[in-house]
């Protein structure tokens, strides 16, 4: 999220800086060129006073003393601040101009010649910007004598002085406001850790209730008002479910406890009253196959609310080292049902696991592949290491489940429709789940090619970092999934 509301924030900071930055630049800009076009228009108006007594006839050019001067005077100012000056006649042709043989811009047409001809001062060129290498700087004044204007005065200057200066002017500012983006940017990054710091945690404890830690809380400090009171309300959610979770196993647990017995004794009677019936009959052995299967289901609900209830012993194990030798343990049931029992993979590599919970979780994934795997067929175990985890694949080639079947293989007493003759109570897969959960594992499924089912279950390589959560406690309460 940090991701998204910092640059925001930053864009945001930036665009105001700008909207302030860019007017007072470009007031600055325009102070410098004003100064520059007041200076201009002070010595067109000392040339155009000169040139009122300059303004004699073409004839008699060559002899006037006041044009003299004139012209000496340009010159001096032309050597001396390197701008062109010219005064030249209405009709355009030059009376004195510096250097010889300079035309004002656009001579009579120009825009600024037009203005003075017309008994105005120049008002300025438009803006010169720094990138404008390319732009003079025009001023004309003009020379009124008995009211009416004889002759006008041109200044041709060079910006490059006037954009430097412009530059020079701007550099503070620029300053300025890149010290001002970076604080606000040292602000933004504060303030969205300020306000984001209760949704990460949040959001771990969030995760750790997800993956079955419900003992997890939110200290509820820091952050904004409206984030605090969140906090407050997580934990009570936390609260009320994990509360719901643990009446929900304990009466689980305490059920199947207590029919066991009953279902006990009724098998018990069963058997007797099996004793006084024939050997061959089929209502005898339905309803003792059901009590079976019922008793099954018990164990199975049993198994689940203490796989679910119980904390791991997680410790670094040699995961490829408990595969063989689950491999090796259910090798004889393998041969029995005619089904070839394969392994793949290193023969070393460890992960972080609860030895118990994988072997037993192991023993029912294995047990459920060779159950739907006919004769002939393969079950093949791969362990593959990765960096931060290790994958330990069981693929069988078996019938297989279809797609919509898929997303719910680790129901809790799901079985598909096609496998409700293969001997098995629905609760094996979810036990395994519980199992993998507390330990920090998990599992999934997949389909096999060309058949079958794959089950890849996924064991951390290294101990989880710690919870860095205010409040938080280190019981697990762990989750799971049921068998197909």
């Amino acid at each position: 999220m940090r991701a998204r509301l910092l640059p925001l924030l930053i864009v945001l900071l930036t665009g105001v800086l700008l909207a302030l930055g860019i007017p007072l630049a470009t007031s600055q800009a325009r102070s410098e060129q004003q100064r520059v076009v007041v200076d201009r228009i002070d010595d067109t108006a000392r040339f155009s006073s000169l040139a009122q007594f300059a303004a004699v006839s073409p004839a008699d050019d060559s002899h006037h003393e006041p044009l003299a001067t004139l012209r000496e005077e340009l010159r001096r100012y032309h050597e001396v601040y390197g701008i062109k000056v010219g005064v030249f006649r209405r009709d355009g042709r030059a009376m004195a101009v510096a250097p010889e043989g300079w035309h004002a811009p656009g001579g009579t047409g120009g825009k600024e010649f037009a203005e003075a001809l017309a008994g105005r001062r120049s008002q300025g060129p438009s803006q010169v910007w720094p990138w404008d290498s390319e732009r003079t700087l025009v001023v004309a004044s003009p020379v009124i004598r008995d009211g009416d204007v004889i002759a006008v005065v041109v200044t041709e200057s060079p910006t490059g002085p006037l954009r430097s200066n412009i530059l020079q002017s701007w550099l503070p500012m620029l300053l300025a406001e890149g010290a001002a983006l970076l604080l606000a940017v040292a602000a933004a990054f504060q303030l969205t850790r300020w306000v984001l710091r209760p949704v990460r945690v949040l959001d771990r404890a969030t995760h750790h209730i997800a993956t079955g830690r419900l003992t997890a809380r939110v200290a509820p400090a820091g952050g904004p008002p409206e984030l605090r009171r969140l906090a407050v309300s997580f934990n009570e959610m936390a609260d009320h479910v994990e509360e719901v979770l643990e009446q929900q196993r304990a009466f689980v647990a305490d059920a199947s406890h207590q029919l066991r017995n009953p279902l006990a004794a009724l098998l018990l009677r069963i058997d007797l009253l099996g004793l006084e019936l024939p050997e061959d009959s089929e209502e005898f052995a339905s309803v003792r196959a059901e009590g079976k299967r019922l008793a099954q289901v018990l164990d199975g609900l049993l198994d689940l609310a203490l796989a679910e209830h119980s904390a791991a012993d997680t410790r670094v194990v040699d995961v490829a080292a408990l595969v063989a030798e689950r491999i090796d343990a259910w090798r004889p049931v393998a041969d029995q049902r005619g089904v070839r029992l394969r392994r793949s993979g290193p023969v070393a590599v460890t992960g972080w696991a609860d030895p118990v919970g994988l072997s037993s979780a192991l023993d029912a994934v294995i047990d459920n592949a060779l159950k739907f795997t006919p004769p002939a067929g393969l079950v093949l175990v791969t362990v593959e290491p990765g960096r931060d985890a290790l994958t330990v694949e069981v693929a069988d080639t078996g019938p297989g489940v279809t797609d919509e079947e898929l997303e719910r293989v680790g129901s809790r007493f799901w079985r598909s429709h096609r496998h409700q003759n293969v001997h098995g109570s629905g609760l094996g897969l979810s036990i395994v789940g519980a199992l993998l959960a507390a330990g920090g594992a998990r599992i999934a499924y997949a389909h096999n090619e060309p058949t079958g089912l794959r089950v890849i279950v996924t064991v951390p390589r290294h101990a989880p970092e710690p919870a860095t959560l205010p409040a938080a406690f280190d019981r697990l309460s762990p989750g799971g999934t049921s068998e197909a």
